[in-house]
Order: structure tokens, then C-alpha cells, then sequence
């Protein structure tokens, strides 16, 4: 069965005081897909997905939703990662991803039993009643996680998740991703983990010089490969 788009970026321009960050660019994310967004620093990575989340005003062109709204991505953001002395329990932040949904503001039974199913998807539901500030690097990521998908079963966007974790909590975090996948959320992943081991969606989202290219996983290597080959004969 042929993936169907659930975003459309036509044409989408952003500026900073008058300051292009890109201009006119245009892709669209299918259901299913994973997608690794690269470019190096100020390309624009960052401000892509923020605009995509409605957090930031575009100058031009536009992010249309097919099928899904922005209330069905769950996020986690660079500050998000790295704040790590959160006076709350894991099943307080986990269960603060479901507030989009809410209309009262108390939790229901039905919403802590959805916290902790999300937990145990990670292997972590005894970490329930814990404090964040106990935990170690990659739990808390394991945390931020369960907390976007408690809120989301169409869409994750994740700016570096990776980041300040050492290779044994990426690799595992990685895994993660991929099963949720597999299951079929689609994911967005911010990262500069450009070696092809870490590379681990089917699709490679690339910004540069205001530019965006979309190609699979496969496209890009096979070109990053002629690009270093190229560079070696003509040394």
C-alpha cells in the first residue's frame, strides 16, 4: 500500500530581522516515514521544525496537515533534553504530555493507566513514582519520550534527542525510535550524528545554503561516499 502525505511544506520561507534562513522550500512527510534531519550549525534545522509546530510565523508559503493536526505530534525539544533537575516524578511529567488533550485538569484513571503503558513500552514503569532529578542521562530521555508518545499516536519530532548521552544510551534510544516506527508513528529527528550507523531512518532530510533536499537513507550515503571518494583521488 503506497504511504499517504500528512504534511505538505510548500514553498515555506522563514526570516530572522529581515535575515532569510531558507527560502521557498518545499517537501512532504509521509505516514511511516523517518526522517533524519542534517545540516550543519544555522542551517536552519531548529527554526524548520518550530515553524512545522506552528511556534514559529513563516514569512512565506505554508505547512498544510492532511489528516493528522498539529495536536497529534508529540515533541521534545534541545531545552527539554538537557533540563535535568525537574521538581516533579516521572509519572508527573509523563502524564503532563496528555494536557493538549485535556479539558478538565485533573488525571483520570484511563490517563494514568495510558502513562503507565508509555513507560512500559521503554522498560521503565518501575521509575514510576521516582524523581527526575534520580535519574540518570539516558532514563530521562526514556522519560521525554514516553511523555510524547503518551501524547501521540500518529507523529514524533525530536530535536537532537541524542545529544549528552554516551553511545550505549544513543544506541539504545535509536532502538527505540525504531520500534516505535515500525509500530507506525511516523518520526522527524533532528541530528548530527552523520555516521551511517546512526543513521537510522529511511529517509534524510538535508539543509543547506537555504536549501532542502529530500532523499532516502540509501541516496544520501551513496552520495556522501562519491563526495569523500572524489575528495581522496584529488589529494
Amino acid at each position: 500500500m503506497e504511504k499517504q502525505p500528512i504534511i505538505a511544506v510548500k514553498n515555506l520561507s522563514v526570516e530572522y530581522a529581515k535575515t532569510p534562513v531558507f527560502r521557498k522550500i518545499n517537501f512532504e512527510i509521509l505516514a511511516g516515514d523517518f526522517i533524519c534531519l542534517v545540516g550543519c550549525n544555522g542551517a536552519g534545522k531548529t527554526t524548520l521544525i518550530k515553524t512545522i509546530l506552528g511556534l514559529i510565523e513563516p514569512s512565506a508559503g505554508s505547512v498544510e496537515f492532511l489528516g493528522m493536526s498539529r495536536k497529534e505530534i508529540g515533541y521534545i525539544s534541545q531545552e527539554t533534553v538537557v533540563t535535568s533537575n525537574f521538581p516533579a516524578t516521572v509519572e508527573e511529567i509523563v502524564l503532563s504530555g496528555l494536557l493538549n488533550q485535556k479539558r478538565g485538569i485533573f488525571y483520570t484513571k484511563g490517563d494514568k493507566k495510558k502513562c503507565e503503558e508509555a513507560l512500559a513500552k521503554f522498560g521503565i514503569k518501575k521509575l514510576l513514582k521516582k524523581h527526575f532529578a534520580e535519574l540518570s542521562g539516558g532514563q530521562r530521555q526514556k522519560i521525554w519520550l514516553a511523555r510524547a508518545v503518551v501524547a501521540t499516536k500518529k507523529m514524533l519530532i525530536l530535536d537532537e534527542p541524542g545529544n549528552n548521552l554516551d553511545s550505549k544510551s544513543k544506541k539504545e534510544l535509536y532502538a527505540e525510535l525504531l520500534k516505535l516506527n515500525a509500530q507506525g508513528i511516523t518520526i522527524m529527528m533532528i541530528t548530527h550524528d552523520l555516521d551511517h550507523q546512526n543513521l537510522v531512518g529511511n529517509k534524510i532530510l538535508a539543509l543547506a545554503d537555504g536549501v532542502a533536499t529530500m532523499e532516502t537513507t540509501e541516496e544520501y550515503v551513496k552520495r556522501i561516499h562519491r563526495h569523500d571518494d572524489s575528495e581522496s583521488d584529488g589529494k
